[in-house]
């Protein structure tokens, strides 16, 4: 069973000092930590595999309900998302906004480690992987 604990934590709004009761939720295989119990819920799924969400369509299951409303669109073709610079279509807003650094060069996931940059969060994942060689 997960572990709650309750901690006290100090807060000082416009100078005062306030006690704050703080619960988390802890994994009790590894030990992440959760504000909300619905959070540590979907996470155990990690480590248990459970896949409730599951593709009417093609039988594909998924951990998250989310993961699965972004699978439909493979389904549907639907892509209401669009590039206002090259009119490139996508079917998340997330996908059409990793696209968008392709033309503004942004690269927001840096490595603590040596400091390179990405533009996209699988990269950088990639990326860590030369470090504990």
């Amino acid at each position: 069973m997960e572990k709650i604990e309750k901690s006290e934590e100090m807060i000082f709004p416009e100078g005062m000092i306030k006690e704050k009761s703080k619960l988390s939720y802890n994994c009790d295989i590894c030990k992440k930590s959760f504000s909300q119990k619905g959070n540590l819920k979907t996470h155990k799924r990690i480590h248990t595999g459970e896949k409730p969400y599951h593709c009417d369509i093609c039988n594909k299951s998924f951990s998250q309900g989310n993961n699965l409303a972004k699978h439909i669109y493979i389904h549907t073709g639907e892509k209401s998302y669009h590039c206002d610079i090259c009119a490139k279509s996508f079917s998340t807003s997330s996908a059409l906004t990793s696209h968008k650094r392709v033309h503004t060069g942004e690269k927001p996931y840096h490595c603590d480690i040596c400091g390179k940059l990405f533009s996209q969060n699988s990269d950088l994942t990639k990326h860590r992987r030369i470090h504990t060689r």
